[in-house]
């Protein structure tokens, strides 16, 4: 897999070709993700949209080298705010339109907050502490420790255990209860939020506090009897969805003119 060195050491990423004219798609993976997490959705979107994609994975996930900083409530600020631009900046993708899934879509709207983006797509946001989180989380780490989501990340990490003991660690410590991201975004651009009616680790509120941050144009996707990845159990639907919306999108822009 290619690395690319910032910073903070190696990151693995995928580049996928595509209309240069057209706004990139920039993949932002959730807490127990990585590149190859994502499936093949990546490509799907990418050739569905005719845009090139980014497909990465963070530092302490996946194939990418080790986290080196302290994983502290403001670890998606961090990443938005300081990993994401040099990242960017380095492989020359400008305006992107982020496609984000859980804790990385928390991390398109902080970005998307200081840097033009075309569009966020976000799939099983977080914008604030919930119970849901908890009781989700919880159910992860039984399910960790009983082995069968330890064999599922092991197949995707180089350091399974480290990615899911950060990740629950941070969201299970006493600091991370009041954590919020209400009074932090400044989103103008267009965005989509879509999260399954059987979300695990959160409810739809999530959702709703998303809508009530940004200013600009929203739209939302509920499917039906659907958990927290979405992009995976109705991909067909997702893919559609996004494609209406980015239509929909240049249409305004073009209509604008």
């Amino acid at each position: 897999m290619p690395v690319i060195d910032t910073r903070n050491g190696p990151l693995e990423h995928v580049l996928i070709d595509g209309d240069p004219d057209l706004a990139p798609l920039v993949f932002l993976h959730g807490g127990l993700g990585c590149l190859a997490a994502w499936g093949r959705f990546p490509a799907r979107l990418a050739a569905a949209t005719g845009r090139r994609a980014l497909v990465y994975s963070r530092h302490g996930n996946g194939g990418s080298g080790p986290d080196p900083l302290p994983r502290t409530p403001r670890y998606m600020h961090e990443h938005a705010q300081d990993v994401l631009p040099e990242l960017l900046g380095a492989l020359g993708l400008h305006r992107p339109v982020l496609v984000g899934h859980s804790d990385g879509a928390s991390m398109a709207l902080l970005y998307a907050s200081a840097h033009p983006v075309e569009a966020v797509i976000g799939m099983g946001p977080h914008m604030y502490f919930e119970e849901e989180n908890r009781v989700g989380i919880e159910n992860a780490r039984a399910s960790y420790d009983a082995g069968p989501l330890a064999r599922k990340m092991a197949m995707v990490h180089d350091d399974p255990r480290g990615v899911f003991d950060r990740w629950s660690g941070v969201w299970l410590s006493p600091a991370f209860r009041s954590w919020s991201l209400e009074n932090d975004l400044e989103v103008t651009a267009p965005v989509l939020m879509i999260q399954g009616d059987a979300d695990e680790y959160g409810s739809l509120a999530q959702v709703d506090a998303v809508e009530r941050a940004v200013s600009g144009p929203f739209r939302r996707l509920v499917p039906e009897g659907c958990d927290h990845y979405p992009h995976l159990v109705r991909p067909d639907l997702v893919t559609e969805t996004v494609c209406d919306f980015l239509a929909g999108q240049a249409q305004s822009v073009e209509a604008a003119r």
